[in-house]
């Protein structure tokens, strides 16, 4: 059997969001929100130069959020009605592989990031994206999101300690029992380990906001911005770890370093996760989460030399950053032919 789990430079067929329309959770940034969501999704979608093309499927909670993403994104996406918790659709939605070219739908045990946020609709909208891509359910018994797994594409699994390995999500397993069922579940080879992810992360570490592979081999992680840039231990241990490691091709891999947003003060002056590591790529752009720092501008055209076959772009990400996460966050993509 030939497991494929392409990386995500590869052609894709579609990407699924969940619109953001909960007032009890958006609180005063549910409509800034909106206008980020429709901002990203619209430079995400755009067709690349030889016009190839990336579909787009909206899951909305209520007939009030079906209109209103009608109203931001008109006749570039399908709007299907459906109920979910929150909008974060890399970790409640599937894993897409293909198994002898055909479509699969891994799905892991949800509990919330560790029983911190359990919604109604949380545990199930990965069926309802399964269905809509066409592709049957494979559950797997482990505790895992989305989020918390990073593919080059060639048999490389990058993931964190401090989230695969944490007592709230598989309590008893050990590095070696985890392990062994990504290889079993996923096909990977090789399975590497960063210890801790970003401060104040409520994902316990997810490996989406600090490490991300640029094609196999290659691997991108953050440097610290400015001299109050809360991160900055943090950033500098995982670029010490990334160095001494070796895919599953026996290649010792090649650390790229862009700047971080630095510190990012939403209005509480509390520490937050924000991160320029959480993009999404389409067929023509690697669009960038942003937050209003001097690193944004920076992080775009260090990016730009990363991404030479795409165009880079930043977006604005506040508001989706007060609910917790940014554009990759809010997104699942299906691998295309």
């Amino acid at each position: 059997m030939m497991i494929d789990l392409p990386h995500e430079t590869a052609p894709q067929s579609r990407l699924f969001t969940c619109w953001p329309s909960d007032a009890s959770l958006w609180e005063e940034n549910l409509e800034p929100a909106q206008a980020e969501f429709a901002a990203f999704l619209k430079a995400v979608i755009a067709p690349s130069v030889t016009g190839r093309t990336l579909d787009l499927t909206i899951l909305a909670s209520t007939g009030q959020a079906e209109a209103s993403a009608r109203k931001a994104l008109g006749h570039r996406a399908k709007v299907v009605r459906a109920p979910f918790g929150d909008v974060w659709a890399r970790d409640t939605g599937p894993v897409f592989l293909r198994e002898d070219g055909e479509p699969v739908a891994v799905r892991f045990r949800f509990n919330g990031w560790g029983g911190k946020y359990e919604l109604p609709g949380d545990d199930t909208i990965g069926g309802v994206i399964a269905r809509l891509a066409g592709a049957p359910e494979r559950r797997i018994d482990l505790v895992a999101e989305g989020g918390a797994l990073e593919f080059d594409g060639e048999g490389t699994l990058i993931t964190t300690r401090q989230c695969l390995l944490n007592p709230n999500r598989n309590p008893g397993l050990g590095e070696a029992d985890v392990e062994a069922r990504l290889k079993a579940d996923l096909g990977v080879e090789t399975v590497l380990w960063v210890d801790q992810g970003l401060v104040a992360d409520h994902t316990d570490g997810h490996i989406d906001n600090i490490v991300r592979f640029a094609r196999p081999g290659v691997v991108v992680c953050q440097s610290p911005w400015g001299d109050d840039d809360p991160q900055a231990e943090v950033l500098e241990a995982i670029a010490r770890q990334l160095s001494r490691m070796t895919d599953a091709k026996g290649r010792r891999l090649q650390v790229r370093r862009i700047p971080s947003p630095g510190r990012v003060d939403l209005g509480d002056g509390e520490v937050v996760p924000a991160s320029h590591m959480n993009w999404v790529i389409g067929p023509r752009q690697v669009v960038v989460p942003t937050y209003g720092t001097s690193g944004g501008e920076a992080a775009v055209r260090a990016l730009r030399g990363i991404f030479p076959d795409h165009e880079v772009v930043g977006s604005s990400a506040r508001a989706i950053l007060s609910g917790g996460g940014a554009f990759h966050c809010v997104t699942c993509h299906q691998a295309g032919d």
